[in-house]
């Protein structure tokens, strides 16, 4: 689907993912990024930050996901990720993209779409908008998201 504009609750939300993307612990060779997952209704379902519980590899998104207790909820419902969701993985692990295309979510806001850094070209929002999902980045907020990076060598905020 194409981009469209983002509400005023895109923007809540999504400061709430810039804001668990600083409780990441600093990685070298990874960035930090927050996600919130809201139903159909407006309903917080779940919230995650990369590296959480101490794993190294976990992303946001999966951490958001693995929490979901209730998988209908997903239906129609929206994931905001500090960062564009990941197309490509150095674990055999699903990318996140993966993870939100199986689940059921309808939109998903981004507030910085990912660098070349660790991939040289993430596909993770042309996937998304490829197979129909309503995608919207809400740029104004992406340095906030950039902060949380600091770490990282090339990101400035």
């Amino acid at each position: 689907m194409t981009e469209q504009a983002w509400t005023d609750a895109d923007e809540m939300w999504m400061r709430m993912a810039i804001e668990l993307s600083h409780h990441c612990p600093p990685a070298e060779g990874a960035f930090s990024v927050g996600a919130v997952i809201v139903d159909s209704d407006g309903n917080e379902v779940a919230r995650g930050y990369s590296r959480e519980g101490g794993d190294p590899h976990v992303h946001a998104e999966a951490a958001a996901l693995a929490k979901v207790e209730s998988p209908e909820r997903l239906q129609g419902g929206t994931i905001y990720s500090s960062l564009e969701p990941c197309s490509q993985r150095r674990q055999p692990v699903p990318t996140c993209t993966q993870r939100i295309l199986e689940s059921g979510l309808a939109r998903v806001v981004i507030a910085w779409r990912e660098p070349s850094l660790f991939v040289d070209d993430c596909q993770g929002f042309e996937m998304l908008c490829a197979a129909g999902l309503t995608v919207v980045e809400i740029p104004l907020l992406a340095s906030g998201a950039r902060e949380a990076n600091a770490h990282l060598r090339g990101i400035s905020s």
